[in-house]
């Protein structure tokens, strides 16, 4: 893998320059910075809620197939609003965004405190639509951030999200355990209005390039966020599409085995609540020092190209080591690289997209990543559930190995054709 090299994706580059002339340097940091901030707090509040839902759900009697339900209706309405948010994101700006975002935050908090039957368990999920506070998060720093420093401000957004895991893991459980789901619930809600000022106080309008003429055209003749034409028109630009099908089926057998790890814990491993806390926590340290002083030097040294190249290539072998693994501690030894090929992955592929489409639609592209999530979320219950029951855990690992070789190899030959044909 070459140092530097340029890939398909980074020669045709429509990207608009960033708004050098409208947001100076220190201003862009400062607004960086105050996004990260929002990031953290919006994944702390998230994983409080994980510490009051099931316990919630539990109460009102739901069982493993109803807590199913609810956990695939939340990724099939993400899995539709995530491009329309990421749309009215670009058309409205990111204030705007952020503020619709941590609002309907707000919202599904207080529905989740006043539950008190299973119809009202389920309503509180319908904000979720809206609460798309990391694709916006990840708008304003690919608008605000160099194009060669992307990837690795971007990964700082990982970065948050390990910090909010563990505040949010560690915060939820306390306080459900002394003061129950109620109050955890309105401690939530109270810590969303937190965000939403920050929002209003420090985001400005607008995170774009300067809008030229044509731009505000463009704008004027499809302002409908439900322009499915304007979203779906992003995945003709030069590399986009085949880079967005590498994403979704590199990712799926990962994000199989990461929806149902919480079964895999109980039921494969015997873990007890508190060590599959003790877990989490691993989880979220590794992930902090990945993508916190990881990532952004292997981007300094290496192409983006190359480094998609090791994320999936390692995330074959990692699918393999899973394959055969019989105790938590030889699955702890494949956490560290197993964050490093997902953490890699997820970031270096969102930088190559939004670098392929104009920065007018950067918010649109973002979304079209979040639901390709959504979706993994969606199928990944039914597909791991049928393969865990009929061909236990080894089968979910054999094919991530499979699947991601392949891409692997196909990534391979595309790029040593393309050096052939450079060199003619």
């Amino acid at each position: 893998m070459s140092a530097r090299g340029e890939t398909a994706e980074e020669t045709a580059k429509p990207s608009v320059p960033i708004q050098a002339h409208v947001i100076d340097q220190p201003k862009r940091k400062k607004i960086i910075n105050i996004v990260y901030l929002i990031a953290t707090l919006d994944i702390t509040w998230m994983f409080l809620q994980f510490s009051v839902t099931p316990y919630l759900a539990k109460k009102l009697g739901f069982d493993t197939l109803w807590l199913g339900y609810l956990q695939t209706m939340v990724g099939l309405i993400q899995l539709f609003g995530g491009p329309m948010f990421g749309r009215f994101a670009d058309i409205f700006g990111a204030r705007a965004a952020l503020s619709l975002s941590c609002s309907a935050t707000i919202v599904f908090f207080l529905l989740l405190a006043i539950a008190s039957s299973p119809a009202m368990l389920f309503l509180h999920k319908v904000p979720t639509v809206f609460m798309h506070v990391l694709p916006a998060s990840q708008m304003v720093v690919a608008d605000l951030s160099e194009p060669d420093k992307r990837a690795d401000a971007l990964s700082k957004i990982g970065l948050c999200f390990g910090i909010g895991m563990i505040a949010g893991s560690t915060l939820g459980g306390q306080l459900n355990t002394r003061y129950g789901e109620t109050f955890t619930a309105c401690v939530g809600a109270v810590g969303s209005a937190f965000s939403l000022m920050l929002v209003l106080k420090f985001i400005p309008t607008t995170t774009k390039a300067q809008a030229t003429r044509t731009n505000k055209d463009s704008e004027n003749k499809s302002k409908s966020i439900f322009n499915v034409g304007e979203i779906t028109r992003l995945l003709k630009f030069p590399g986009v599409m085949r880079t967005f099908v590498v994403k979704i089926i590199a990712g799926l057998p990962s994000g199989i085995f990461q929806v149902m790890f919480s079964i895999i814990a109980m039921e494969f491993f015997k873990l007890k609540p508190e060590q599959n806390g003790y877990l989490m926590a691993y989880f979220g340290i590794t992930s902090m020092v990945i993508q916190g002083g990881v990532i952004g030097r292997m981007t300094a040294r290496y192409s983006e190209g190359s480094l998609l190249l090791l994320s999936i290539g390692i995330s074959s072998l990692v699918g393999l080591a899973q394959a055969y693994m019989q105790n938590v501690f030889q699955f702890c030894l494949t956490v560290i690289p197993m964050m490093f090929a997902l953490s890699t992955f997820n970031v270096i592929t969102d930088s190559m997209l939004t670098k392929s489409v104009p920065s007018s639609d950067t918010g649109t592209m973002l979304g079209l990543c979040a639901s390709a999530q959504s979706l993994l979320r969606t199928v990944g219950p039914t597909v791991g559930g049928f393969l865990y029951v009929n061909y236990g855990v080894s089968s979910i690992g054999l094919i991530q190995f499979v699947v991601n070789i392949a891409v692997f190899v196909y990534l391979l030959q595309r790029h040593f054709t393309k050096t052939a044909e450079q060199k003619e």
